[in-house]
């Protein structure tokens, strides 16, 4: 592990892409607060950095272990590789349970360059539902074919539980951990938030549904035209930025100071 460097020391190292990936990972920390998508100082978004940065090696951010979402900033992530190595000099932690499921994912999912945890109540809710997500709703039925399911086998510390992971998950990009939470991997990050986003907004609205009776189903054919006419998860049409962008102009109108 590096020896932790000095903040100032810190930011003369970091190279201008890496800078950029720190920046926009920052803005979605600040981001899932305000959509009160936190679970204590606990759960992760990770970013890959770029092959011009990590010279083709698989480094990534995430979150210093101790701090709030509303407490990232560009400058506190701290950059690992798959081996769980601190490579930035940063003084923080990593939280074990976090690094562990993240890096398989980076590591054995190709295009895995950010990914998404969380455990919102709807989302564990959903979670821990025998039938898992109902296709009953309008954002249930644009992830149609997309949603992978994982069982549980307790936190998330033990490496050994990757390559299941990896055969769970397979390539869809909207991941249910049973009895855990949600889990959404992408191209981009703005890509990554998009599918969570959806997953997320299925679960409320089965949550509010259930709670009245049982949900009205859409039919497989219905379903399956909504996720082709999902153009939010097509990189052609934006995959997701321009949502992103719209929240970052929000999060800046409200407090900058993860750009620090």
């Amino acid at each position: 592990m590096a020896a932790a460097l000095r903040p100032d020391e810190r930011a003369a190292r970091i190279p201008p892409d890496e800078w950029t990936a720190r920046v926009q990972l920052a803005a979605c920390y600040r981001i899932f607060a305000l959509l009160g998508w936190t679970e204590m100082i606990y759960n992760h978004i990770t970013l890959r950095l770029p092959d011009s940065v990590s010279g083709g090696e698989k480094h990534f951010l995430i979150n210093p272990f101790g701090l709030h979402y509303n407490e990232v900033t560009a400058r506190n992530l701290v950059k690992v590789n798959l081996a769980g190595e601190v490579l930035d000099g940063s003084p923080h932690p990593i939280n074990p349970a976090g690094f562990v499921l993240h890096s398989t994912i980076h590591g054995g999912v190709d295009g895995a360059h950010c990914v998404m945890h969380t455990h919102t109540t709807a989302g564990v809710a959903v979670a821990a539902l025998a039938s898992g997500l109902s296709q009953s709703n309008f954002y249930s039925a644009q992830l149609h074919g997309m949603v992978a399911y994982h069982d549980f086998e307790g936190i998330t510390i033990h490496a050994e539980e990757g390559p299941r992971v990896l055969a769970s998950i397979g390539a869809k990009q909207a991941v249910i951990l049973r009895n855990h939470g949600l889990l959404s991997w992408g191209q981009t990050l703005p890509l990554a938030f998009a599918v969570l986003w959806t997953l997320q907004r299925a679960c409320e609205i089965q949550l509010a549904t259930q709670s009245m009776g049982a949900p009205l189903p859409v039919p497989e054919a219905v379903a399956a035209k909504c996720t082709r006419d999902a153009l939010q998860f097509d990189p052609k049409h934006g995959g997701g930025q321009d949502v992103f962008d719209a929240l970052v102009r929000q999060i800046d109108r409200i407090d900058d100071s993860y750009k620090n």
